[in-house]
């Protein structure tokens, strides 16, 4: 085991062993693998000895064969980690032993060696959400990414304005429907709403890429698509729509007590004809409906503000290893904040490592770089 104190885990042959998890059992779960064949693609086989676990729908975890080209997310493709796509995996639960072992039916345990530190690919409920951040921190085990506090507000929509508004950042308006609202008396959680303007966002409180979304642009529409929503999450969230444009920034922990680090800000428009009303799903992974502009062609001071709110919301939320922060840029000049992603979409292609990318940072030195971040950080309170 490697302590708080003890330097970086190296081992014979000079490389770290990463465990990259992906799959998972949210509706983001073919998303996930899409990341994980990139990050594969392009991690430095000579520095990191890379073991690749996938999670089935159904919770089963397993050691793939991580070929990256059953992996990938096109419009003919959805990858999937089936519960037998390899031996199954049992993770160390106890603070002395980080030894990973296979179990197969029919066969004697096989260890397949220590991990020096968990690269948890996961998005949405039961991943990014704080999860497995705590069954990694039972383990005293390194990971990637923010710790379970951080990923659990950063998945919920609602705590997640709440904090923000509680240091002082710029929200904008909404309205929360919780299940035990909507059974008891749905007409009742509607009236809700009736203080936001339409067009209305609805979306589900804990689910990410854009599944569940619903643009409403009348009361009338307002019922079904919050049945709509708590099909992914029984906690809906209704956002007003922000005349203006979306621009998002992408944060980097800093290193030692140094603050957050900010990339160029982007902006992601969609294409006019391409059948897409706004940035959903199919927009972001499997045709070219959108295009990212970095750096945004927006006012150096609303550059500098975005960036600014991008770096506050990071912190506000004890965020660390990565984040994409999305906000507004509104028609009357404001900037206000949407939302923050601490795993957000991470293949080539992704908004957070384009904007990296056109920032100086390539993807390959990205995933190192976020490796050694989890690598020095220690596990535990801290």
């Amino acid at each position: 085991m490697t302590t708080e104190n003890s330097p970086q885990p190296v081992r014979t042959d000079g490389k770290v062993r990463v465990a990259i998890v992906f799959g998972g059992r949210s509706s983001e779960h073919a998303v996930s693998c899409a990341t994980a064949a990139g990050v594969m693609r392009a991690i430095d086989r000579d520095k990191y000895d890379v073991i690749p676990i996938g999670i089935s729908r159904d919770g089963h975890w397993v050691l793939t064969d991580g070929d990256p080209s059953r992996l990938e997310l096109t419009s003919g493709h959805t990858p999937e980690v089936g519960a037998d796509s390899g031996a199954g995996v049992v993770v160390p639960m106890a603070t002395t032993e980080r030894t990973l072992t296979t179990l197969s039916p029919g066969s004697v345990p096989d260890v397949i060696g220590e991990v020096d530190v968990v690269f948890p690919l996961l998005h949405g409920p039961f991943g990014e959400d704080g999860t497995i951040q705590g069954m990694l921190e039972l383990a005293d085990i390194r990971y990637v990414g923010s710790g379970v506090f951080a990923s659990a507000a950063g998945m919920d929509k609602h705590y997640m304005k709440v904090l923000f508004a509680g240091a002082g950042l710029p929200v904008g308006p909404y309205a929360v429907i919780t299940d035990r609202e909507w059974q008891r008396d749905p007409a009742a959680a509607m009236e809700a709403v009736g203080a936001l303007k339409y067009p209305v966002f609805v979306k589900p409180a804990r689910a990410g890429s854009s599944m569940g979304i619903t643009k409403v642009e009348t009361p009338g529409g307002l019922e079904a698509a919050i049945e709509f929503a708590r099909q992914h999450d029984r906690k809906v969230i209704v956002e007003q729509g922000i005349a203006g444009r979306e621009i998002e920034c992408a944060v980097l922990q800093g290193r030692g007590v140094d603050g957050p680090r900010v990339s160029h800000v982007g902006e992601i428009a969609v294409q006019a004809g391409s059948g897409h009303e706004f940035y959903d799903f199919e927009a972001k992974y499997l045709d070219d409906g959108a295009v990212l502009s970095c750096p945004a062609e927006v006012p150096p001071a609303v550059s500098a503000e975005v960036q600014r709110l991008a770096g506050a919301a990071f912190e506000s939320l004890g965020c660390e290893g990565l984040a994409r922060v999305d906000c507004f840029y509104t028609d009357t000049g404001d900037v206000i904040i949407n939302e923050i992603n601490t795993m957000p979409g991470f293949t080539p292609r992704s908004m957070y490592s384009m904007m990296w990318e056109a920032t100086g940072l390539s993807y390959p030195d990205l995933i190192d770089e976020l490796i050694q971040l989890a690598l020095t950080r220690p596990v535990g309170l801290r």
